[in-house]
Order: C-alpha cells, then sequence, then structure tokens
C-alpha cells in the first residue's frame, strides 16, 4: 500500500498529457509520467519516491503503436517489454526485453518506463542505440523527433519532464546480424554484471554496453577500436577496454577487474562470430 495520497490523471491525447504536466509543474506540484508503474508503486510503498500526482498515458493511442510503417518500425512508449519480447518485429529489442526481469514483471514494464526509470541499466537502450533509432518526445511546447543517440547523452535534468511518446527504427536494421549478451552474478534474470547488444552493419560492429559503468552507453571510440582490422584481436580488446568513456562498478555485484574480465571475454567471442561470417550468430547470444 501506498502511504499517502496523489492525484491520477489519464489523459487521452499528447497534447493533454503535455498541457496537463506544463499546469501542474506551474502548481508547484511534482507529478511523472505513468505507464506500466512497476518502478513507482516498489518504490512508493517504501517512501522513496513522493510525487503530488501521476499522469498515466496508456490512453494516448501514439504511445500504443507497435508496426511497421513503410521503412520504419513504430514502437510506442506504452508498449510492455512482454509484447516487444514475443512479437519479435526488431528481434535484438526483443533479446533485450526478454532479459529484463522475470516475465510477471516483464509483463508490466513499459519500453517508455525502462528507459525513463532510475535504474540505472535500462537495457532496452542498447538496440536502440545501436540501430540509430529516433525518439519521439513532447515538450512542454512541441513534439520533437530526435536521435536516440543525441537524446541518450543528455543529462537527467535536461531530460527531465519529458514525454517518451515513440521510438522510431529504420526497417534496415531489422534484420542485421545481431547478437545480446548479458552476465548476471548468479541467476539469469538479475542485474548486469555485463549486457552488450550489437550489430553488424556492413564491415562494422555497432555495439553497446550497460552493466559496466552507471549509465548504458555507445561509443564511437570503442567501435573504431573494435572495427580496427590492422591490428590484432587481443590489441583492439585492449584498445576498446582503454576507450571505455566512464568509470568502470566496483561494487557488490561485482568487482571492478572481474566486470572487465567479463566484457573482454564476451566481446571476443562475439568479434569471433561475427568475423567468421556467421550471419546467424544472433541465436546463440542469450
Amino acid at each position: 500500500m501506498i502511504p499517502y495520497e496523489f492525484d491520477y490523471y489519464r489523459p487521452d491525447t499528447i497534447q493533454e498529457a503535455v498541457d496537463l504536466s506544463k499546469h501542474l509543474k506551474t502548481s508547484g506540484q511534482k507529478a511523472i509520467y505513468y505507464g506500466g508503474g512497476t518502478e513507482f508503486i516498489t518504490m512508493a510503498r517504501l517512501n522513496n519516491i513522493y510525487v503530488d500526482a501521476i499522469i498515466d498515458i496508456k490512453n494516448i493511442p501514439e504511445c500504443n503503436v507497435y508496426e511497421i510503417d513503410g521503412d520504419e518500425l513504430i514502437v510506442g512508449s506504452a508498449i510492455t517489454l512482454t509484447h516487444i519480447a514475443e512479437m519479435r518485429l526488431f528481434p535484438l529489442l526483443s533479446m533485450a526485453a526478454h532479459r529484463v526481469a522475470d516475465h510477471t514483471v516483464r509483463g508490466k514494464i513499459t519500453l517508455g518506463g525502462n528507459l525513463a526509470g532510475s535504474i540505472i541499466y535500462k537495457e532496452t537502450s542498447l538496440p536502440l542505440l545501436v540501430a540509430n533509432s529516433d525518439i519521439l518526445i513532447g515538450k512542454i511546447a512541441q513534439i520533437k523527433r530526435i536521435p536516440f543517440n543525441e537524446y541518450w547523452s543528455k543529462s537527467p535534468e535536461e531530460k527531465k519532464g519529458d514525454l517518451i511518446i515513440q521510438l522510431i527504427i529504420d526497417k534496415r536494421y531489422l534484420a542485421l546480424p545481431h547478437a545480446h549478451v548479458k552476465r548476471t552474478k548468479n541467476e539469469k534474470i538479475g542485474y548486469p554484471l555485463v549486457s552488450i547488444a550489437a550489430l553488424k552493419d556492413g564491415e562494422n560492429i555497432n555495439i553497446a554496453f550497460s552493466g559496466i559503468c552507471d549509465v548504458p552507453f555507445r561509443s564511437k571510440d570503442i567501435e573504431k577500436a573494435l572495427n580496427d582490422s590492422t591490428v590484432s584481436k587481443d590489441e583492439r580488446i585492449h584498445n576498446m577496454l582503454e576507450n571505455i568513456p566512464f568509470e568502470i562498478l566496483d561494487d557488490l555485484g561485482g568487482a571492478m577487474e572481474y566486470r572487465k574480465f567479463m566484457l573482454s571475454k564476451v566481446v571476443e567471442d562475439m568479434v569471433e562470430a561475427f568475423e567468421g561470417g556467421d550471419g546467424h550468430a544472433q541465436n546463440i547470444w542469450h
């Protein structure tokens, strides 16, 4: 049971939701957008979050789209991870979604909730980063479509109050050779020591990481190192580790050196699979 009262709103349009958020903020109230509610309910019960109002986005049609439209896959922010995992329109995203939480919880977590929540791993961001996706967001005075990589690099403060509406992926990325690897401390389901998603785009590997640092990321310098065919595989892995852009986590979940070892091993195996010409390598990465 949540130990305090708050107002509940369920708008039917993007504009209504954005206007309501603006009104609540102007009147000094703290409001959040609400999809599946798993994180909010858990944290509110423990008094770890307080809000004056929640804005439920599940009635907004644009947030419930999951379809291929022309040359693009459109994924609404209110689509659950279970739906994404089962439909497999973007297999790499389906793999990542399938490994978040357990089956029961996954049926409530939404894509938008996973991307915007406070838990640092946000594993569904990885396929979106490597596929050069776009994101559609509602802000106070406008609706904007921008590259997801650009949006992801913004600070939490810059993204505060944004309504995530949709993620848009160019259809050509959906069928590329791909790999997903997640390693946890003990269980198949759990927070990652290392989680990676990768696409083989022509001769180059696009790769993104979670669990290594306190934010999921994709790095041009890392990709440059991994795609440098003029040096040995061992040197490429070494250069990758040298170019990690943030401090490597060192906590009860896993020591820094262990995370580095695990990362180097899974990336080495992935590179070998891709460069071996196995277009179906994705089937062995779980």
